[in-house]
């Protein structure tokens, strides 16, 4: 979610804020986020309101996020399981992101509601496919309840504050009334 990608992104500030909800999440619970930029000397830094700060963004070229450097990452992290991804291009980072997990035997799960592509031909093909492939589609308010699981939950109050507005619509309802 870099700066060269806000004008043609579908619906850029709603994915990114919803991003940045989920990021937000993670640094309340405990999980730690991996930040990658796409080529970032040419298509610029990601943007402020994320709020990335304070994490460190790997460079790369790549589509796929699973560069050596996220993979020494994950590796320190104990290899996990499961995988919550969210970003831009659908078509493009996300899906060989994906493809790459799945194939490490990792469960994937998308936050279709944070992430998008130029296109919407792209976006709706790429998560109709990357669902066919195993991975989950999910929603940013979805990860939010299922990373507690409780309303007992220890830091439940604190996930509760950032489900106070809905999240932002970023166009869904076409892909899901063309399936």
């Amino acid at each position: 979610m870099q700066e060269k990608f806000r004008p043609n992104i579908f619906q850029f500030t709603n994915i990114v804020s919803n991003a940045a909800r989920l990021l937000q999440a993670s640094r309340v619970l405990g999980i730690p986020p991996i930040v990658t930029e796409q080529y970032p000397k040419g298509l610029g830094p990601t943007v402020a309101e994320l709020g990335a700060e304070g994490l460190t963004a790997h460079p790369k070229t790549k589509f796929t996020m699973m560069t050596e450097e996220v993979e020494k990452e994950l590796r320190a992290l104990g290899n996990p399981k499961q995988a919550i991804l969210c970003g831009i291009e659908t078509q493009a980072c996300i899906a060989c992101t994906t493809f790459d997990l799945l194939e490490k035997g990792m469960e994937v799960h998308i936050v279709a509601d944070a992430v998008s592509s130029r296109s919407q031909t792209d976006r709706l093909f790429a998560l109709s496919r990357l669902r066919q492939s195993g991975a989950f589609l999910t929603t940013t308010e979805a990860v939010l309840l299922q990373l507690v699981q409780d309303a007992k939950h220890p830091k439940f109050r604190e996930i509760q504050k950032l489900m106070a507005q809905p999240s932002c619509d970023t166009g869904l309802l076409a892909f899901f009334s063309s399936l």
